[in-house]
């Protein structure tokens, strides 16, 4: 889960890290994740018709050829953002097809019955059922997204209590310290929940 992952970078780079995203970005169907995969980057516009546009190939052309499972990672740049989805059932289809295995999206998306259909799982704010033009304006370069910093090519973890990036360097590191971090916490729980427990048990396993 992300808390566990989260525990396990920070047990590798230590604190203060915040490389997890914030309250706005929600999983909006948390019986499909949790999902891990490769960032491939994009922002969009989903209203300012007048937004400087590059082809939407540039942006599946990168889902296509990362070697990896994918997780979309979609900033909102619009004059109003989230006022325009930026994801819906269509594109789902689209991204799993061509390797992703979810999305978190810094705004809005819409067909979300669609999305569970297609099995996607997706992060982002809410939803709105339209959109205006819709355009890709910046492919495949770091974006900001719930307040976390993402560049091409990172680990995304994501489940129902958000999304993690793990840089990719320490990925094996940080999926073993994970197993160590689940295991420090049973052996904690199982403390909690025995007849040994009392305050003074509790100080004293502290010390």
């Amino acid at each position: 889960d992300s808390p566990t992952i989260f525990n396990a970078v920070v047990l590798k780079l230590g604190l203060p890290n915040e490389d997890y995203t914030d309250h706005q970005i929600r999983c909006l169907l948390p019986e499909l994740a949790p999902v891990i995969g490769y960032a491939v980057t994009v922002e969009v516009t989903s209203n300012d018709a007048d937004s400087v546009a590059v082809p939407w190939e540039d942006y599946y052309e990168q889902i296509d050829a990362m070697q990896g499972p994918v997780v979309a990672v979609m900033k909102d740049v619009d004059s109003r953002p989230g006022r325009g989805a930026s994801f819906g059932d269509g594109m789902a289809r689209l991204h799993q097809r061509l390797g992703a295995v979810g999305a978190i999206v810094d705004g809005t998306v819409r067909d979300l019955a669609g999305i569970r259909q297609v099995g996607l799982p997706i992060f982002a704010w809410g939803t709105v059922p339209g959109h205006g033009v819709f355009n890709a304006t910046r492919v495949n370069a770091p974006v900001t997204v719930g307040q976390v910093r993402v560049r091409p090519g990172d680990l995304i973890f994501g489940d129902g209590d958000g999304c993690v990036r793990i840089p990719v360097q320490y990925a094996e590191e940080v999926l073993a310290l994970a197993g160590t971090v689940r295991a420090k916490e049973a052996e904690i729980f199982a403390f909690y929940d025995s007849q040994d427990f009392s305050f003074e048990a509790w100080k004293a396993s502290r010390e």
